[in-house]
């Protein structure tokens, strides 16, 4: 299993940006997958679940009603839609995948990680 973040970048606050995370490696199955940010000298917080299905999504409540995450399991990708950007979502922004086929907010629930993407916001 490899876990590949891509479509981070620089941008203005107001602004929009969308992540993928592509796994290269076998197919994991019914695994849900999340997405974790860590900002300098900040430990990794959750973002946001999706379940194998996509029947089952949660959100931190900090990027709810900004942010949406969904996932096409035949391109073995996952997205996250990043909208109405703030300075404070400036991180390193992780995909993770999960042995079971529902999410979970806590990162040892997690068994794959990605390399993560860097997202800076300017105000």
């Amino acid at each position: 299993v490899r876990l590949v973040e891509s479509g981070g970048g620089l941008v203005q606050a107001g602004g929009s940006l969308r992540l993928s995370c592509y796994n290269t490696g076998r197919t994991l199955g019914s695994a849900a997958m999340g997405w974790f940010r860590q900002a300098p000298g900040k430990e990794r917080e959750f973002v946001a679940h999706i379940s194998w299905s996509g029947d089952s999504i949660d959100y931190a409540d900090s990027v709810k009603g900004r942010f949406t995450i969904s996932r096409d399991n035949a391109k073995n990708t996952v997205y996250l839609q990043m909208n109405i950007l703030k300075p404070e979502d400036t991180a390193v922004y992780y995909c993770a995948a999960a042995s079971a086929p529902v999410g979970s907010r806590y990162r040892n629930d997690y068994d794959y990680w990605g390399q993560g993407t860097q997202v800076t916001v300017s105000s």
